[in-house]
């Protein structure tokens, strides 16, 4: 099998690593083109800066996206597809917004698309959610599905940092972008969950309907005050299913200190899945980095090359996204005062600020009934105690 790669970065540059290791193994898979930077042309003799050149090329017979972003990668990602060969890609940008029409277009002309990296990086994930939605119907899923908030929060509780301090250090090591909002807004958590969602319900989903607060507000205060009451603050992406509705939230979660969450350390993942038969599933491992993603890929590649199928996603079960279908317990961190009210369980006050615990609401409610605090403060915390019993 001849391999084409999309970008040559650090996860492309990975997939190149390990095919060239495992080739001395498996001696019918060879990387023949790599598409990257005209400047790069001189690294390697297989460097090419024209996508035709591997389009149109018959000798090649799966193609590797690992450029990121939505453009070019879908126009490239598509044209590879029309010209029959296979496509495994990491994108979770691009795969959240065009899964579906993938599929269909890989299916048209009898190739595979796959993209078990674009979740959870070097975790099974995405393989694990389909085997286990062919017997149970999965009803619920949440994680940690992004290796560098974990790494700033663990950062933060560990050496006693404030966020800006973790940021910067998680800049520096290369875990997060000089724009680092796609990780600490929620954007990325967001494709992930979406991608997540269609293999779990088996239905498409809309990712612009999930409730997300980002988790740049929070303070070494926050969490030495949630310490303090023997809990720990992680960034969660979850999705929960009651026959046909739906509701997907991205957003800070309280969990006890003594739960698994609570100990995911520096860039780890943990996802967790529920079905009827099996109960909880928890998958860890490294959610990110060069070699676990490439790993992921090369995976990918070696079920092309034994003759497996397409993910099937039924368009003919809908699912409608609602605010209203689950009761939560959210926490509140403002410096404006705040009075007891019959929507609130508990407020404490710490280092000046207000922390506010209300009592179980909807999203809706919750959204409603403290517009204007939320509004009103721009350094607010929004976080929901974590409820997956």
């Amino acid at each position: 099998m001849n391999v084409a790669i999309l970008g040559f970065g650090t996860i492309g540059s990975g997939v190149y690593e390990i095919i060239s290791d495992i080739s001395k193994k498996i001696n019918d898979i060879h990387v023949v083109s790599i598409l990257d930077l005209p400047q790069n042309k001189d690294k390697l003799s297989i460097i090419t800066s024209d996508i035709h050149d591997i389009v149109n090329c018959d000798e090649i017979d799966l193609v590797v996206e690992t450029m990121g972003g939505i453009h070019p990668a879908y126009e490239f990602i598509m044209a590879c597809l029309n010209a029959k060969k296979h496509v495994v890609t990491a994108n979770k940008a691009v795969v959240a917004k065009h899964l579906q029409e993938f599929l269909s277009i890989a299916n048209e002309n009898g190739v595979n698309f796959l993209f078990e990296a674009s979740v959870g990086g070097g975790i099974p994930w995405l393989a694990s959610v389909s085997k286990a939605s062919r017997i149970d119907e999965v009803d619920r899923f949440y994680g940690i599905f992004n290796g560098t908030s974990n790494f700033i929060l663990d950062y933060m509780n560990t050496y006693q940092k404030d966020f800006n301090d973790a940021l910067t250090l998680a800049q520096e090591l290369g875990y997060a972008e000089a724009n680092p909002s796609a990780d600490i807004d929620g954007y990325d958590v967001q494709n992930k969950v979406c991608i997540s969602s269609n293999l779990a319900f088996n239905s498409a989903v809309n990712m612009d309907e999930f409730t997300i607060y980002s988790m740049a507000n929070i303070s070494f205060d926050d969490i030495q005050y949630l310490k303090e009451s023997g809990c720990m603050i992680k960034y969660i992406g979850e999705a929960q299913r009651i026959n046909n509705i739906y509701e997907a939230f991205v957003m800070p979660n309280i969990f006890k200190a003594s739960s698994v969450e609570a100990n995911i350390s520096t860039n780890f993942n943990i996802a967790t899945l529920h079905g009827e038969t099996i109960g909880d599933l928890k998958f860890y491992g490294q959610g990110a980095g060069k070699l676990a993603t490439a790993n992921a890929i090369v995976q990918d590649i070696l079920d092309i090359q034994s003759g497996c199928n397409n993910v099937v996603i039924s368009e003919s079960t809908e699912l409608t996204h609602s605010d209203t279908l689950l009761s939560n317990q959210f926490m509140i961190r403002t410096n404006n005062a705040v009075e007891m009210s019959s929507i609130i369980e508990n407020i404490d006050i710490y280092k000046d600020n207000y922390y506010i615990t209300t009592k179980f609401m909807t999203t809706r409610d919750f959204k409603a009934n403290f517009y204007d605090i939320i509004n009103s403060d721009k350094k607010v915390l929004i976080a929901k105690i974590a409820n997956f019993e």
